[in-house]
């Protein structure tokens, strides 16, 4: 049977889990080489993917940005709030309708992302009021919360909105996104992304972003016997 106790908060990804902003990410870091006589191609793109900022910046000086990794963050911002000024996001497939069970429900939520900080906070204000309380990107990052796959951010999101980690649930779609839930110890449910999670212990995987509904996510309650987290008993020979 579903938890109406559970979850106490749910801690969402961004970019793929939320929203599908990639193409405007890339486009951002794409801008921000152009700028400079530079390319950035799609090898970039893939090689940067669901990865902290600090990656994106080491890719920015390997295809020859000349810029230090202080200038290259605050370009990176830059150029991301001004592809963002210039583009309506919409949720993906499903999501809008979960996030008004979860604020109808009173179930607060995170925003938590490699990304910037901004492209989170942006999309936050387009979600029902005051359900995203908390959005953990680069800028908690450069003030040393560390990225995924490290479950710190994680973490910290938990405990900024004052909530118990284990009584979460994680949405992701990347691998390190992936990784981060499960080694905070938290139920991680896995929608479809750009790089394929492989199974394992800690996740659920869905088909779709329309199987995300406030009914799933309370039936994930570990403490309850049906859940796919409820701990399998030892079995002593």
């Amino acid at each position: 049977m579903p938890s109406p106790g559970f979850p106490h908060a749910v801690l969402f990804d961004h970019d793929g889990t939320l929203v599908d902003t990639e193409p405007l990410w890339d486009r951002a870091k794409q801008n921000l080489a152009a700028e400079h006589g530079r390319l950035w191609t799609p090898e970039d793109s893939l090689a940067t993917l669901g990865r902290p900022v600090a990656a994106t910046i080491d890719r920015l000086q390997r295809v020859g940005v000349p810029l230090g990794p202080d200038e290259l963050f605050r370009a990176v911002f830059e150029h991301s709030v001004r592809v963002l000024e210039d583009t309506e996001l919409t949720f993906i497939d499903g999501i809008a309708e979960l996030l008004e069970e979860l604020s109808a429900a009173g179930i607060p939520a995170a925003i938590v992302t490699n990304a910037s900080s901004a492209m989170g906070h942006h999309t936050a204000a387009t979600a029902p009021e005051d359900l995203f309380q908390v959005v953990i990107g680069t800028d908690e990052y450069a003030q040393g919360v560390r990225p995924k796959p490290d479950p710190d951010a994680y973490l910290t999101a938990a405990r900024r909105l004052g909530v118990d980690p284990h009584r979460c649930v994680v949405v992701e779609d990347s691998p390190a996104g992936a990784a981060a839930g499960v080694a905070a110890g938290i139920p991680t449910v896995v929608v479809p992304g750009e790089l394929a999670v492989e199974r394992g212990p800690g996740l659920l995987h869905l088909g779709s972003h329309r199987e995300l509904t406030l009914e799933l996510l309370r039936s994930l309650d570990p403490q309850s016997p049906s859940s796919p987290f409820h701990p399998v008993p030892e079995t002593r020979p």
